[in-house]
């Protein structure tokens, strides 16, 4: 590992220390100001409810309907252009299709391609699907972060320099700068993942090439292992995970960062960096590592993980803060637009199971199961909820990766190799539709005061 000692990128020193005591002491919001203001903190209300912001063609996710004139709680449901997830998995699975590219397209054109259509624009992907000349070896190998969403960004910012349009913002040329970046981000992850293994783990380097021919999610996996081998079921599988993190409505924060950043006029390098900085946070798309590593614990903190009893009483400790990483939080539940069920994770579950037979992980996913049927009734008792709480697709989605050999540092990049094609479409249309600058306003609460001479300030 590198050498952190007498490191001023990483030292904190004493005058640091003492300058951040003063900085914690000048910032101090309280939280009764929101409601004293009326100001919707998130830009949510106080039921949860999304301050509407902007409006949206490219997804549409339903979690309440109107009963009797009374806002009230339903089974989740998320469209892609109009058409139902559901129906969109079920169409293309059952035609023996893989459905990222499909669905990268209805994003995109709005509607579903032909079969001509379709095969243009996976060539198409196959072309860009090529970095520079030397790109690996001066930019991703060189000084190769720990973190994969860093490498990834930085990567994305440096592919500016070697774009001779970078900063136009025309229709056209915007479109191929997003297929190019959509096709490039699984090289882009994977390949700054072996350089990170291989230069702080002395792990050997490999660097595959891809294929044209191949679908995102078999090359994902052709790059990552060494012996480039796959069974067609776990590219199915990795298939069906980017196409239900492909889009989820412009509010979610790296779609509402791809508006807002693309409002300005700024180039899509700077826009795309952006939503991955967003998408990086634990409560955004690192959620799925977060659960991982919570369902390792609770195997280490409950002797019998088949007593429902005591899997409710780690659940309830997690909720007191008392366990974990004392965050109170369950990770995997709950979800700040679906009550009753996330459609993602229904779709998702279904392949879980089968993937978990065939890697021989059958008590695992049981053990998931039970924290899936149990964490809703500790939650319901123990917080004051407006809304049901069930799974989110992150609840699965990191044993899904971990099942398929994917390793945690490439669990957000995966989340990223997918959502591009959301942000993607994002961009376009506020590029299109927009046309002012996004620009919310911030009550100021600080008080008027005067200016102090400098012999007279506090020693």
């Amino acid at each position: 590992m590198a050498n952190r000692k007498n490191n001023p990128y990483s030292a904190l020193t004493t005058e640091i220390k003492d300058l951040a005591e003063l900085s914690v002491k000048s910032y101090g919001i309280l939280p009764e100001y929101y409601d004293k203001y009326n100001v919707k903190r998130g830009l949510r209300d106080v039921n949860g409810k999304g301050v509407v912001a902007g409006l949206t063609e490219i997804s549409t996710i339903t979690s309440s309907k109107l009963v009797d004139g009374v806002d009230t709680p339903c089974e989740g449901k998320l469209s892609y252009r109009g058409i139902d997830i559901k129906d969109l998995v079920n169409g293309f699975y059952g035609e023996g299709r893989f459905g990222f590219e499909e669905t990268t397209y209805l994003l995109l054109f709005g509607d579903l391609p032909n079969k001509q259509q379709l095969d243009a624009f996976k060539r198409t992907l196959g072309f860009y699907r090529s970095l520079p000349t030397g790109f690996v070896r001066d930019v991703i190998m060189k000084a190769p972060s720990s973190d994969m969403m860093n490498t990834l960004a930085r990567s994305v910012l440096t592919l500016y320099s070697y774009d001779s349009a970078a900063d136009d913002i025309s229709i056209p040329n915007v479109l191929r700068q997003c297929v190019q970046l959509i096709a490039l981000f699984p090289l882009l992850s994977v390949y700054g993942y072996q350089a990170y293994r291989h230069y702080h783990y002395k792990d050997s380097l490999f660097i595959h090439q891809p294929d044209p021919e191949l679908s995102t999610a078999e090359n994902i996996l052709r790059l990552l292992r060494p012996d480039m081998s796959y069974t067609p079921f776990e590219a199915r599988v990795l298939d069906m995970a980017l196409v239900l993190h492909a889009e989820h409505g412009g509010g979610n924060n790296s779609s509402f960062t791809t508006h807002v950043i693309t409002s300005s006029g700024t180039d899509t390098y700077s826009v795309i960096a952006g939503a991955l900085g967003s998408l990086k946070g634990p409560r955004h798309g690192g959620a799925n590592i977060k659960v991982v590593r919570m369902m390792e614990d609770l195997k280490q903190n409950v002797a019998d993980a088949s007593d429902d009893e005591a899997i409710g009483a780690y659940l309830s400790k997690l909720l007191n803060k008392e366990a974990f990483d004392k965050s109170g939080l369950i990770y995997g539940m709950g979800h700040a637009v679906y009550s009753l069920s996330d459609p993602r994770a229904e779709i998702f579950k279904s392949f879980v199971r089968q993937l978990s037979e065939e890697k021989g992980a059958q008590e695992e996913f049981e053990l998931y199961s039970k924290v899936e049927r149990i964490a809703p009734e500790i939650i319901s008792r123990k917080r004051r909820i407006y809304k049901g709480v069930s799974a989110n697709v992150d609840f699965y989605s990191g044993f899904v990766y971990s099942l398929l050999g994917l390793p945690p540092e490439l669990f957000t990049p995966i989340f990223a190799i997918a959502r591009i094609s959301g942000w993607s479409a994002h961009r376009l249309e506020e590029l299109i539709g927009g046309g002012k600058i996004i620009r919310p306003g911030y009550k100021s609460v600080a008080e008027d005061r005067g200016y102090v001479p400098m012999e007279d300030r506090p020693r």
